[in-house]
């Protein structure tokens, strides 16, 4: 069910099935990278949802009943407790996928919520496990990246247990910026408690972080735009 915080917005719009996949970042733990033929098979299966920006897709603990790929926008996979405190664990994009515990029937461990106007093929669980029977390399792929996954989950479960949060946000900045003009640059526009959500930690520790890193020239930002100028120190 999707729960938005506009209930009027919530109406999911159904198209007919997508014809092609946006590629996914290859360093993506979520990307498929789905062969043309296995596209046809998971759309003749599947369903076009569109969802408006800011609607919870799932909740952690419903049932899991279809795995969504995502064709156009962005979504966040979190928890949160009681209080309202939330921990991103990952942030999605075109061409990945989430909502694999549907193979295992087991509830959602995990909420998702959209961040922006997003696209989904969405594929029910019975559908699914048709096509993975019929189709044993999407299968193997599907477990490949499921391993991905779980090498993710386990450098996060260290970066949380062995680092400090300095070394927790300097570990995110590196992971998500990339090499422009020679220089690395993190293009997703991140407010301080975007970073605080994903590394577990405050705002108000992740801003002195920020204020020495910009003071020593490390970083630049402008507009939310993070710029890493040289190697980041090993401590703060």
């Amino acid at each position: 069910m999707i729960v938005s915080a506009d209930p009027d917005s919530a109406m999911k719009k159904r198209t007919p099935p997508a014809k092609s996949i946006p590629a996914a970042d290859p360093r993506s733990a979520g990307a498929l990278d789905l062969e043309d033929s296995e596209l046809r098979a998971l759309s003749s299966h599947a369903s076009v949802e569109s969802v408006p920006k800011h609607a919870v897709i799932v909740n952690e603990g419903d049932r899991s009943d279809s795995i969504f790929i995502i064709l156009d926008g962005r979504v966040k996979v979190f928890l949160h407790n009681p209080d309202g405190r939330e921990v991103i664990l990952n942030v999605h994009g075109p061409g990945e996928y989430f909502g694999e515990m549907v193979i295992d029937e087991g509830p959602r461990s995990a909420s998702v919520s959209t961040l922006e106007d997003s696209r989904f093929l969405v594929v029910a669980k019975d559908d699914f496990r048709k096509l993975l029977t019929a189709n044993p390399g999407f299968a193997l792929k599907l477990i490949n990246r499921l391993m991905h996954r779980v090498r993710a989950l386990t450098e996060n479960i260290r970066s949380l247990a062995l680092l400090d949060v300095y070394g927790r946000v300097a570990r995110l900045l590196l992971e998500l910026a990339k090499e422009q003009d020679g220089q690395l640059v993190v293009a997703e526009k991140l407010t301080q408690q975007d970073i605080a959500d994903r590394v577990g930690a405050s705002r108000e520790m992740v801003s002195r972080i920020f204020k020495d890193l910009a003071t020593g020239g490390y970083i630049t930002i402008e507009n939310k735009r993070i710029s890493i100028n040289r190697d980041l120190p090993e401590h703060w």
